[in-house]
Protein backbone atom coordinates (compact mmCIF):
# COMPACT_ATOMS: atom_id res chain seq x y z
CA UNK A 1 0.00 0.00 0.00
CA UNK A 2 1.31 3.46 -0.92
CA UNK A 3 2.33 5.64 1.84
CA UNK A 4 -0.11 9.30 2.65
CA UNK A 5 1.98 11.99 1.36
CA UNK A 6 -1.19 14.67 2.67
CA UNK A 7 -3.09 13.86 5.77
CA UNK A 8 -5.42 15.92 7.29
CA UNK A 9 -7.15 15.50 10.79
CA UNK A 10 -9.72 17.29 12.16
CA UNK A 11 -8.77 20.15 9.97
CA UNK A 12 -10.58 23.18 10.91
CA UNK A 13 -10.17 27.07 9.89
CA UNK A 14 -11.49 30.33 11.08
CA UNK A 15 -11.58 33.92 9.30
CA UNK A 16 -12.20 37.18 11.02
CA UNK A 17 -15.00 39.32 9.08
CA UNK A 18 -16.07 42.50 9.80
CA UNK A 19 -19.97 43.66 10.33
CA UNK A 20 -21.13 46.80 9.94
CA UNK A 21 -23.25 47.96 12.08
CA UNK A 22 -25.21 51.78 12.53
CA UNK A 23 -26.95 53.24 15.51
CA UNK A 24 -30.44 55.46 15.59
CA UNK A 25 -28.59 57.99 16.93
CA UNK A 26 -25.64 58.37 14.84
CA UNK A 27 -24.50 57.82 11.12
CA UNK A 28 -21.39 57.18 12.39
CA UNK A 29 -20.22 53.07 11.85
CA UNK A 30 -18.97 50.89 13.86
CA UNK A 31 -17.20 47.85 12.89
CA UNK A 32 -17.44 44.34 15.02
CA UNK A 33 -15.34 41.59 14.24
CA UNK A 34 -16.83 37.72 13.98
CA UNK A 35 -15.27 34.95 12.78
CA UNK A 36 -16.10 33.13 9.56
CA UNK A 37 -15.74 29.04 9.51
CA UNK A 38 -13.63 28.57 6.23
CA UNK A 39 -13.00 24.54 7.00
CA UNK A 40 -15.14 22.21 9.53
CA UNK A 41 -13.24 19.25 10.81
CA UNK A 42 -11.35 18.08 7.42
CA UNK A 43 -10.00 15.18 7.63
CA UNK A 44 -8.08 13.74 4.62
CA UNK A 45 -5.49 11.28 3.28
CA UNK A 46 -3.56 11.71 -0.34
CA UNK A 47 -1.59 8.95 -1.24
CA UNK A 48 1.59 9.22 -3.04
CA UNK A 49 1.74 9.31 -6.83
CA UNK A 50 -2.09 10.07 -6.83
CA UNK A 51 -4.35 12.50 -8.51
CA UNK A 52 -6.87 13.62 -6.12
CA UNK A 53 -9.13 16.39 -7.47
CA UNK A 54 -11.65 18.77 -4.93
CA UNK A 55 -14.89 19.98 -6.47
CA UNK A 56 -17.68 22.04 -5.16
CA UNK A 57 -19.31 25.82 -5.43
CA UNK A 58 -17.46 28.93 -5.45
CA UNK A 59 -16.66 29.72 -2.04
CA UNK A 60 -17.03 26.31 -0.84
CA UNK A 61 -13.31 26.08 0.80
CA UNK A 62 -11.53 23.99 -1.99
CA UNK A 63 -8.73 26.24 -2.70
CA UNK A 64 -8.36 27.00 1.26
CA UNK A 65 -7.72 23.32 1.42
CA UNK A 66 -5.35 23.57 -1.01
CA UNK A 67 -3.31 26.80 1.08
CA UNK A 68 -3.32 24.98 4.48
CA UNK A 69 -1.58 22.11 2.59
CA UNK A 70 0.56 24.37 1.25
CA UNK A 71 1.20 26.30 4.28
CA UNK A 72 -0.20 29.68 3.70
CA UNK A 73 -3.01 28.94 6.29
CA UNK A 74 -1.95 27.20 9.70
CA UNK A 75 -5.19 25.35 10.70
CA UNK A 76 -7.21 26.89 13.71
CA UNK A 77 -7.90 23.60 14.89
CA UNK A 78 -6.45 20.09 13.84
CA UNK A 79 -3.14 18.87 11.86
CA UNK A 80 -1.91 18.53 8.76
CA UNK A 81 0.83 16.59 7.69
CA UNK A 82 2.75 16.80 4.32
CA UNK A 83 5.81 14.66 3.64
CA UNK A 84 7.35 15.88 0.51
CA UNK A 85 8.10 19.64 -1.04
CA UNK A 86 5.53 21.50 -2.42
CA UNK A 87 4.64 24.08 -5.42
CA UNK A 88 1.36 25.51 -5.59
CA UNK A 89 0.19 26.73 -8.69
CA UNK A 90 -2.77 29.10 -7.91
CA UNK A 91 -4.76 31.62 -9.79
CA UNK A 92 -3.12 33.12 -12.91
CA UNK A 93 0.28 35.27 -12.43
CA UNK A 94 0.29 34.51 -9.02
CA UNK A 95 4.00 35.75 -7.73
CA UNK A 96 4.46 36.92 -11.16
CA UNK A 97 5.74 40.71 -11.88
CA UNK A 98 3.51 42.57 -14.12
CA UNK A 99 7.12 45.02 -15.59
CA UNK A 100 9.22 41.88 -15.89
CA UNK A 101 10.00 39.70 -18.61
CA UNK A 102 9.08 35.94 -18.95
CA UNK A 103 12.12 34.75 -18.29
CA UNK A 104 12.56 37.22 -15.41
CA UNK A 105 9.46 35.83 -13.53
CA UNK A 106 10.27 32.79 -14.29
CA UNK A 107 13.26 32.59 -12.28
CA UNK A 108 11.06 35.00 -9.85
CA UNK A 109 8.61 32.53 -9.28
CA UNK A 110 11.14 29.82 -8.82
CA UNK A 111 12.82 31.76 -6.39
CA UNK A 112 9.41 31.66 -4.62
CA UNK A 113 9.06 28.47 -4.65
CA UNK A 114 12.65 27.71 -2.92
CA UNK A 115 14.82 27.41 -5.83
CA UNK A 116 18.09 29.83 -6.43
CA UNK A 117 18.70 31.80 -9.73
CA UNK A 118 20.87 29.18 -11.52
CA UNK A 119 18.47 26.42 -10.94
CA UNK A 120 16.25 28.16 -13.07
CA UNK A 121 17.82 29.78 -15.60
CA UNK A 122 19.43 25.90 -16.34
CA UNK A 123 15.33 25.22 -16.64
CA UNK A 124 14.82 28.11 -19.33
CA UNK A 125 15.14 25.79 -22.32
CA UNK A 126 12.19 23.26 -20.72
CA UNK A 127 10.13 26.26 -19.74
CA UNK A 128 9.59 27.99 -22.99
CA UNK A 129 9.45 24.59 -24.79
CA UNK A 130 6.34 23.82 -22.43
CA UNK A 131 4.78 27.28 -22.63
CA UNK A 132 5.34 27.54 -26.55
CA UNK A 133 5.57 31.74 -25.91
CA UNK A 134 8.68 31.82 -28.21
CA UNK A 135 9.68 35.64 -28.54
CA UNK A 136 7.08 36.77 -26.10
CA UNK A 137 9.32 35.29 -23.35
CA UNK A 138 11.29 38.44 -23.44
CA UNK A 139 8.35 40.51 -23.12
CA UNK A 140 6.74 42.14 -20.30
CA UNK A 141 4.04 39.59 -18.21
CA UNK A 142 1.34 42.98 -18.48
CA UNK A 143 1.39 42.38 -22.11
CA UNK A 144 0.67 38.59 -21.98
CA UNK A 145 -3.30 37.02 -22.12
CA UNK A 146 -4.25 35.02 -19.38
CA UNK A 147 -3.86 31.83 -21.22
CA UNK A 148 -0.07 32.77 -21.63
CA UNK A 149 0.10 33.68 -18.09
CA UNK A 150 -1.19 30.05 -17.30
CA UNK A 151 1.43 28.71 -19.94
CA UNK A 152 4.13 30.22 -18.35
CA UNK A 153 2.88 29.43 -14.11
CA UNK A 154 2.39 25.78 -15.28
CA UNK A 155 5.92 25.43 -17.23
CA UNK A 156 7.67 27.04 -14.19
CA UNK A 157 5.78 24.60 -11.57
CA UNK A 158 6.13 21.66 -13.50
CA UNK A 159 9.88 22.10 -14.41
CA UNK A 160 10.74 21.95 -10.90
CA UNK A 161 9.16 18.50 -10.62
CA UNK A 162 7.60 19.04 -6.94
CA UNK A 163 7.21 15.53 -4.46
CA UNK A 164 3.46 17.76 -4.54
CA UNK A 165 2.08 19.56 -7.40
CA UNK A 166 -1.22 22.24 -5.91
CA UNK A 167 -3.32 23.45 -8.90
CA UNK A 168 -5.75 25.75 -8.15
CA UNK A 169 -8.00 26.74 -11.62
CA UNK A 170 -5.34 26.95 -13.95
CA UNK A 171 -6.18 24.21 -16.27
CA UNK A 172 -9.34 25.53 -17.09
CA UNK A 173 -7.65 28.65 -19.35
CA UNK A 174 -6.11 28.21 -22.42
CA UNK A 175 -6.76 26.58 -26.04
CA UNK A 176 -7.82 23.04 -26.08
CA UNK A 177 -3.86 22.00 -27.23
CA UNK A 178 -2.53 23.54 -24.48
CA UNK A 179 -5.42 22.16 -21.72
CA UNK A 180 -4.72 18.70 -23.51
CA UNK A 181 -1.05 19.14 -23.49
CA UNK A 182 -0.93 20.59 -19.46
CA UNK A 183 -2.88 17.08 -18.60
CA UNK A 184 -0.40 14.83 -20.01
CA UNK A 185 2.54 16.98 -18.21
CA UNK A 186 0.33 16.39 -15.27
CA UNK A 187 0.33 12.69 -15.78
CA UNK A 188 3.93 12.49 -16.71
CA UNK A 189 5.01 13.98 -13.32
CA UNK A 190 2.63 11.90 -11.25
CA UNK A 191 5.11 9.04 -12.88
CA UNK A 192 8.18 10.42 -11.68
CA UNK A 193 6.28 9.85 -7.69
CA UNK A 194 5.08 12.87 -8.08
CA UNK A 195 1.47 13.75 -6.29
CA UNK A 196 -1.21 16.12 -7.70
CA UNK A 197 -3.89 17.63 -5.76
CA UNK A 198 -6.49 19.74 -8.25
CA UNK A 199 -9.33 21.79 -7.96
CA UNK A 200 -10.91 22.34 -10.85
CA UNK A 201 -14.50 23.43 -12.23
CA UNK A 202 -13.92 21.37 -15.12
CA UNK A 203 -15.62 18.09 -14.54
CA UNK A 204 -14.48 16.08 -18.06
CA UNK A 205 -10.71 17.31 -16.68
CA UNK A 206 -11.64 15.57 -13.12
CA UNK A 207 -12.70 12.53 -14.56
CA UNK A 208 -10.18 12.48 -17.32
CA UNK A 209 -7.06 12.53 -14.52
CA UNK A 210 -7.81 12.03 -11.26
CA UNK A 211 -8.01 8.46 -9.32
CA UNK A 212 -9.89 10.32 -6.77
CA UNK A 213 -12.47 13.36 -5.97
CA UNK A 214 -13.40 14.99 -3.08
CA UNK A 215 -16.97 17.18 -2.62
CA UNK A 216 -16.31 20.19 -0.90
CA UNK A 217 -19.83 22.17 0.73
CA UNK A 218 -20.19 25.41 2.73
CA UNK A 219 -16.77 24.00 4.21
CA UNK A 220 -16.95 20.38 4.72
CA UNK A 221 -15.53 17.21 2.74
CA UNK A 222 -18.68 15.84 2.38
CA UNK A 223 -17.63 12.55 0.59
CA UNK A 224 -14.33 11.24 -1.20
CA UNK A 225 -14.90 8.77 -4.05
CA UNK A 226 -14.47 7.86 -7.79
CA UNK A 227 -14.64 11.04 -10.18
CA UNK A 228 -18.15 9.57 -11.06
CA UNK A 229 -19.69 9.69 -7.55
CA UNK A 230 -17.98 13.24 -6.49
CA UNK A 231 -19.61 14.47 -9.36
CA UNK A 232 -22.68 12.93 -9.02
CA UNK A 233 -22.44 13.95 -5.62
CA UNK A 234 -21.81 17.43 -6.32
CA UNK A 235 -24.88 17.67 -8.40
CA UNK A 236 -27.77 16.48 -5.63
CA UNK A 237 -26.00 18.60 -2.96
CA UNK A 238 -26.22 22.15 -5.41
CA UNK A 239 -29.29 21.61 -6.94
Amino acid sequence: MKQSVIILENVSLHFPKIKKLSTLFTDLIRKRKTRFTALKEINLEVKLGEVFGLIGKNGSGKSTILRVVSGIYPPDEGNCKVAGNISLLAGIGTGFSAHQTGIENAILYGSILGHNEQEMTDKLPEILEFSELGDFIHEPIRTYSAGMKARLGLAVASAIKPDILLIDEVLGVGDPQFREKSKKRILDLVAETGTVVIVSHSFGLMKDICDRVGVVHEGKLVMVGSPEEAISTYYEITE
